[in-house]
Parts: C-alpha cells; structure tokens; sequence
C-alpha cells in the first residue's frame, strides 16, 4: 500500500508541476470576442487580462455614446467568459484522469 502511496503522491506533484506550467502559459493565450455585429471587439489573455479595445469608426457618435458603452461591457464580458472557458480547458488537459468524474474543485 506505501508504494500506491508515494505512487499518487508523485503523479499528484507532477500534476501540480503541469498546472503551474499551464498558469503561466496562459498569459500568452489570447481570445477575442465582439458586439454589435463586429463593431466593438476586445482581446483577453488567459488571466483574464484586457489586452485590447476595437472600435469602429462608424459607431463613434457622441449622441450615441451609451449604447457605444454597452457595446464595450458586452464585448469585454464575452472575452472574460471565453478566457475562463480557455483557463478551464486548459487546466483539464492537465487533470484529465487525475480527478473522478464529477468532482470539481475551483480553478482546476
């Protein structure tokens, strides 16, 4: 049973080693996302950081200024879901197998 043990215990540290590997990938890891058809896009990296705003010149009109905003919060929203989604599927990579179905523990 010690062998099974310090077996787990390595792969468990060999995880934890991936899984850091993987976090600092991330950064490098962009997604872009848009609203309004296209008119407003933003870039997020893998740590959720924004890397970039996208306006298009037509939707510039100070009368319409608010749904311009809008348009900024919904692009921006969309790129941190799909960045989270990023970070998840890439920490999966790591714990595939390592984890029974089912259990989720937070930020793996």
């Amino acid at each position: 049973m010690k062998g099974g043990m310090q077996g787990m215990l390595k792969q468990v540290q060999k995880m934890q080693e991936e899984m850091q590997k993987v976090q600092s990938q991330l950064g490098n890891l962009s997604v872009t996302e848009e609203a309004g058809g296209g008119m407003i896009k933003a870039s997020v990296n893998g740590n959720k950081e924004l890397l970039s705003i996208q306006i298009d010149p037509q939707v510039i009109i100070p009368a319409e200024k608010e749904i311009l905003e809008d348009l900024i919060v919904a692009a921006v929203n969309k790129a941190l879901q799909s960045a989270s989604k990023l970070a998840e599927d890439e920490m999966a990579k790591v714990t595939k197998g390592m984890l029974p179905p089912g259990l989720n523990i937070p930020g793996f």
